[in-house]
């Protein structure tokens, strides 16, 4: 019998949730769902009905790549750039023409500019808190605080986007089989643990439990550049990888990257045999026992060693070094082309976050020495990136399938304050590729300033809300809670009908 979920959650019938999954994991055997009562099988049915059969695209995105820039990108100065505005407010750096006529990009990001004319820009996002809000960007949350951000047992807490998804998946379909590419990864490592100070809450599976929680690399590898930064206390000379990285770098899932380097494969699995008896012991002592975290991450470790599947799509050396150029031999650039060769490999759902290194007021957080930072380390390393991605992925057949996020939590304030600009949730820009996705496209304006949405103001629940329609989920369900209460999965989210091709 095949247990999915660590905890049960009862369904109007009385029939757990984890029950239902037990039975249909007896699918992957050939013994059907014949066990299934009928209204237990209208209730898992029922979990994603078509969201709106009026709109195109729904299911579409076999696989989701998303692109965090945390921090808050200012979108003067990239894809909302206001050349007409006085100095103060558009700043120094220049436009240039697009593929996607009535776009004007950063003069910085020349190879994005050529594939504009494959992407839906969104410039008429808003909020109005100027604070660091992943968890609202990428959650149903349906409102932001520092508190949510920053505490991870605030009671707010909704699950992260990719734990959403791979918890329908494993509703649907079961748990994937033994040796399988993991569904729900983030790269480069966990949220704000290189930086100092109090951390930023990470993505995760809030009421679902940790066994949705994302999987976590760690990057092993050696920074090419340094940077003197004085965003946080006196200036520091920091060697920092999102400016470049020795070609010898990888990427380990979190498990691996805790066992002892010298231990073999044949030492592992003797003693894995030596855990398999004593889980038997324990199985015995106590039938109703659910695994704990520490129990998933063994396994996880284990699977790892004895997937080839695994340890080649973690391989970065099977590239070409041509390929590896063009997504820049940066980390953003190589996390990127990891992510790549993970849904290349059957990974459903990869995000690569763009994180603050070594100060705080890094990432795309840029208070302090906001144009030289945007010149010689933000743009270029997005310019590569995204770039390469969109090629890469049309290349090889991939585009039509593969639904690709480049995802913040707000803009940057109009005028400058001090020697940067500051946060701004009233105007930002995220833009949008791949499957299900219209080609060439821009929803929304700004003010001539950016100050303020000018037309067709949305939000980020109904970002999460389009997202989850070209996946396959219906972006009006529910999600039940640790007391069984139903939460809309997107709150007051609505679809962008304009994004779908």
């Amino acid at each position: 019998m095949f247990q999915v979920l660590g905890g049960p959650k009862r369904l109007c019938s009385g029939v757990t949730r984890r029950d239902l999954l037990s039975v249909g994991g007896l699918g992957l055997l050939g013994v059907g769902n014949a066990l299934l009562t009928q209204q237990a099988q209208a209730e898992l049915a029922a979990l994603d009905p078509a969201s709106d059969e009026t709109l195109p695209g729904f299911g579409r995105a076999k696989n989701v790549i998303l692109l965090y820039l945390f921090g808050g990108p200012s979108h003067l100065e990239t894809l909302d750039m206001k050349p007409q505005a006085p100095v103060e407010i558009r700043g120094q750096l220049q436009s240039i023409d697009s593929t996607l006529p009535g776009l004007h990009l950063c003069e910085h990001l020349p190879r994005m500019s050529q594939v504009m004319d494959r992407v839906t820009v969104v410039r008429s996002l808003n909020h109005p808190w100027n604070f660091h809000g992943m968890q609202y960007a990428t959650t149903g949350a349906p409102e932001g605080s520092v508190p949510l951000e920053e505490t991870l047992t605030h009671p707010m807490h909704q699950p992260f986007l990719g734990s959403v998804v791979n918890y329908f998946d494993q509703l649907r379909r079961g748990p994937k089989p033994p040796n399988s590419i993991p569904d729900n990864l983030i790269l480069p490592f966990l949220l704000s643990t290189r930086r100092p100070a109090a951390r930023y809450t990470p993505p995760f599976a809030s009421y679902l439990g940790s066994r949705f929680d994302p999987i976590w690399t760690e990057f092993r590898g050696e920074a090419t550049r340094s940077i003197v930064r004085r965003s946080h206390g006196p200036a520091t000379e920091i060697r920092d990888p999102y400016l470049g990285i020795e070609r010898d770098c990888k990427f380990l899932i979190a498990a691996e990257a805790d066992m002892p380097a010298d231990i073999s494969v044949d030492r592992l699995n003797r003693r894995r045999s030596l855990l398999e008896q004593i889980e038997t012991l324990r199985v015995v002592m106590d039938r109703q026992a659910t695994r704990g975290s520490h129990d998933q991450k063994r396994d996880l470790a284990f699977t790892l060693l004895d997937s080839p599947a695994i340890r080649d799509a973690f391989d970065l050396d099977r590239e070409s070094a041509s390929v590896r150029d063009a997504y820049g031999m940066s980390l953003f650039g190589q996390s990127t082309l990891q992510a790549r060769r993970l849904v290349e490999a059957g990974c459903r759902f990869v995000t690569v976050v763009w994180d603050e290194f070594g100060q705080l007021n890094a990432g795309w957080d840029t208070h302090v020495d906001h144009y030289n930072r945007l010149k010689g380390e933000l743009l270029p390393g997005l310019d590569f990136a995204f770039s390469a991605l969109i090629r890469d992925l049309e290349a090889r057949g991939m585009l039509d399938d593969t639904l690709v996020l480049v995802m913040n939590e707000m803009g940057r304030t109009p005028k400058f304050e001090g020697e940067g600009r500051g946060h701004w949730g009233r105007a930002y820009t995220n833009f949008f590729a791949g499957a299900g996705i219209k080609r060439g496209n821009i929803i929304g304006k700004t003010d001539p300033i950016g100050a303020a949405v000018a037309d067709r103001p949305l939000t980020a629940k109904d970002i999460l809300a389009t997202i989850y329609h070209l996946i396959g989920i219906n972006p009006y369900s529910t999600l039940p809670d640790k007391l069984n209460r139903p939460v809309p999965l997107t709150h007051d989210g609505k679809i962008v009908p304009e994004m779908l091709a």
